[in-house]
């Protein structure tokens, strides 16, 4: 729509489009329509566009159609609303904004809800601003969530930045943001913490949803305080019962199925072994990486996924189009094929399977048979954004050594407090093994791997070691991240303290990305210069580096899923059970340090 015209010209071109005393921009004909909001799809369906909104769907367009009119066949194509994820992070896809939207449009993306948290943790509310302004020039639907934790765990962690309530207040008048971030803090708010209630305070003021991230498996009184506090969505239950939990108190259900995070299958069974009203259920990735948007899909392989876990067809679609926004309070303009909302429609020849074949947002066709068919804008990020690798300091072998305290005398094996791998999943479980000891130093046995995190943001030298199990890492080797979910230090893990060193000084120098070392050589690495966390280059450019970690990551003979996404997570100081962070390991239960060994 032109920006210079008003609600009532818009409002004036809808009805003479749909009377027949104007013709329309673009008219679709013949298509199966998929009714979200009655849960139907009807046959021989025709759609009329009028300045990028749906002035008319019904059995005959003819009376809308002009010399200047596009007509599309749909041949018999299902005429779905595009899809919505309703919980994301950009950064998550190593990619800006621009190159997240480009991969994922052939996938019949149409709308995106944001929480830029990642650069919030970097830079704080100029990096917020950033990402926001790159959201605001994009051919879909970006909106922009202000994020509620920086730092996620006070006390816990040392922060890149931080963004406080008046913050919040801030970017709250901001056009395009849609409400606050996932509360990540569960604790402040059970306690009662004046940060966490200040910033609820400001985004009820402003009339926007506040966004939960209830990580606890107690759905206790714990939970019912967390609900009290206002929080209207979660996506990290892992459970049926969480689902049920979250429905029955009030709250969104949001289903995550990234590329690491496989939450859907087991809770959305309250929908098709419950009975539960699907309407309160949201679909969502969480988090994507550029190698699954690229090679695999977005939100379209979220809805596959949901049909083959038995949701009907229509109903996985309204987990991804109107129940989102009517969640979101933009139901008005998108969500559903209907007149008034942008023209928003995938042409889609198999519903189960998600054939897409194409996609038109804000009543341009802007993809065919999985190609793009637009040019995207080019956004230039600032010099600064690219200078957030500081670690003081060139990294050695012995910064990675881990040994007990000279008071454990000449004791063969001592009890460690080590960190062990859910697969596919966001939590750890806290294990305690009985490790071996020569020589003062902690030796590496069956599948415990060395984890370090290393401070980034203010250049101390900070280096913390740890252990964790469940990658499986058959080699000497070594794999780094500066994505270290929340404060983004640099996180890694390894069978050799050569290799660790020499992965964190590569990255170091690369100004931040994710690397794989084997035997002293570099085998996969991606550059993500822009705060540590994104690359500058093409979606398929990064796509194909990121593979080139997964592969070498493979080569080291771990088989997780998506392992570098589950070593991301594991500096996550407000998800159960064990984490490190840069002051220590942290027992999430108990939200509070404990030793690496039982000494």
């Amino acid at each position: 729509m032109n920006p210079a015209m008003n609600n009532t010209d818009l409002t004036s071109n809808l009805v003479d489009v749909a009377m027949g005393r104007c013709p329309a921009d673009m008219v679709i004909k013949k298509g199966r329509w998929v009714c979200v909001q009655s849960g139907e799809i009807i046959n021989n369906s025709d759609i009329a566009v009028v300045q990028g909104h749906i002035a008319y769907v019904g059995t005959d367009a003819s009376h809308t159609i002009g010399d200047d009119t596009l007509v599309l066949d749909a041949d018999d194509c299902y005429l779905v609303p595009g899809l919505l994820d309703g919980h994301m992070h950009v950064e998550s896809g190593m990619v800006t904004v621009t190159e997240f939207v480009r991969a994922v449009i052939p996938y019949g993306t149409t709308g995106m809800f944001v929480d830029p948290h990642e650069i919030a943790n970097v830079f704080g509310l100029k990096g917020v601003k950033l990402m926001l302004d790159e959201a605001a020039s994009q051919p879909i639907h970006v909106w922009v969530q202000v994020p509620s934790c920086v730092p996620s765990a006070p006390g816990l962690e040392t922060p890149g930045s931080s963004i406080e309530p008046e913050d919040v207040a801030e970017a709250m008048t901001w056009e395009g943001i849609i409400g606050l971030g996932e509360m990540m803090n569960y604790p402040g708010i059970i306690m009662g913490d004046e940060k966490m209630y200040a910033e609820l305070a400001e985004t009820r003021k402003a009339g926007k949803v506040i966004g939960g991230h209830y990580a606890s498996p107690d759905l206790g009184l714990d939970f019912h305080g967390y609900v009290a506090g206002g929080i209207e969505d979660d996506h990290e239950g892992t459970r049926m019962q969480d689902a049920i939990a979250r429905i029955r108190q009030g709250m969104k259900a949001m289903l995550r199925f990234g590329s690491a995070w496989h939450d859907v299958a087991e809770q959305v069974r309250a929908v098709t072994e419950q009975k539960m009203d699907a309407r309160h259920f949201i679909l969502c990735t969480d988090d994507s990486h550029s190698e699954t948007l690229v090679n695999h899909g977005h939100m379209d392989r979220v809805v596959r996924h949901a049909i083959s876990m038995g949701v009907p067809p229509v109903t996985a679609i309204q987990m991804a189009t109107i129940n989102t926004a009517q969640h979101f309070g933009v139901a008005r303009q998108v969500g559903m094929i209907a007149p008034g909302r942008y023209a928003d429609i995938l042409l889609v020849r198999n519903l189960p399977s998600m054939q897409i074949e194409k996609v038109i947002a804000k009543g341009k066709i802007i993809a065919e048979h999985g190609r793009l068919s637009i040019d995207l804008p080019t956004y230039d990020y600032p010099t600064w954004v690219k200078r957030s690798v500081n670690l003081g300091k060139e990294l050695t072998a012995q910064d990675f050594q881990l040994q007990p305290s000279s008071d454990n005398g000449n004791k063969k094996t001592i009890k460690a407090n080590v960190i062990g791998i859910i697969e596919n999943q966001a939590p750890t479980r806290h294990l305690q093994i009985e490790v071996p000891v020569q020589d003062g130093e902690v030796q590496l046995t069956g599948d415990l791997a060395k984890l370090a995190l290393v401070e980034r943001h203010r250049g101390t030298g900070n280096v913390v070691v740890a252990l964790v199990q469940g990658f499986g890492l058959q080699s000497p080797c070594a794999i780094g991240s500066t994505i270290a979910h929340d404060s983004h230090h640099m996180i890694l893990v390894g069978t050799s303290d050569v290799d660790m060193a020499i992965a964190g000084n590569e990255l170091a120098r690369m100004g931040g990305g994710q690397i794989v070392v084997k035997d002293g050589k570099v085998i996969g690495k991606v550059e993500l210069p822009i705060a540590g966390l994104m690359s500058d280059e093409k979606a398929e450019i990064v796509a194909e580096k990121a593979g080139s970690v997964l592969k070498g990551i493979k080569a080291c003979g771990c088989q997780l899923n998506s392992p570098n996404m589950q070593l991301s997570l594991l500096a996550l100081v407000v998800i159960p059970e064990l984490r490190i962070s840069d002051l220590g390991l942290v027992d999430v239960n108990q939200f509070e340090f404990i030793p690496i060994f039982e000494e």
